[in-house]
């Protein structure tokens, strides 16, 4: 396992990049299909689609799915930061983060929240909540309430993809 910038090269100790892996252990590709599998491999390494990085005691940590992360202004943004920052208050039920697109920063923070029953919050206050625990530029410029659970799948993963669709829906993506 190791962690490689966008093409290919190993990132020094502390970096981040994609992280990447070979072994017995790892598929070998995709089901009779040849495309996804050429896309899912470089120089025989597996790419995991997980930005993170290695400490110097060889310890791998993931910070967030490379779809999930956000490009704003030229600084990334991990939704799992973000996320674990609104987690913090005790109004939220439950958060997703994800990039919309803006034709200045390329991309804004977006969160769509559900509050426990009964529970009270302003977008105002979870911004000022936020200031806390991360760089402006990480406070989420956009927040949604939803009266609902957010969508899932099976596994009652939160789908962000469905979130993030309508903002997209007519945009091309300005950033990678």
């Amino acid at each position: 396992m190791r962690v490689e910038d966008e093409t290919g090269k190993e990132v020094e100790v502390g970096q981040h990049g994609e992280l990447v892996a070979r072994g017995p252990n790892v598929m070998r590709g995709y089901w009779n299909d040849p495309e996804d599998t050429a896309l899912a491999f470089r120089n025989g390494m597996f790419r995991t689609g997980d930005v993170g990085y290695q400490d110097s005691d060889g310890y791998f940590y993931i910070l967030d799915r490379l779809k999930d992360m956000i490009v704003t202004g030229g600084e990334n943004v991990y939704s799992g930061e973000v996320e674990a920052a609104i987690y913090k208050h005790p109004a939220v039920r439950e958060v997703a983060v994800f990039g919309i697109p803006d034709p200045q920063w390329g991309e804004l923070v977006m969160a769509c929240v559900v509050l426990k029953p009964g529970m009270a919050l302003s977008a105002n206050e979870l911004s000022t909540h936020c200031r806390q625990f991360l760089a402006n530029y990480k406070i989420p410029r956009r927040i949604e309430f939803s009266d609902t659970e957010l969508p899932k799948n099976g596994s009652r993963k939160i789908l962000k993809k469905v979130l993030r669709e309508d903002f997209w829906a007519h945009e091309e993506r300005a950033v990678g």
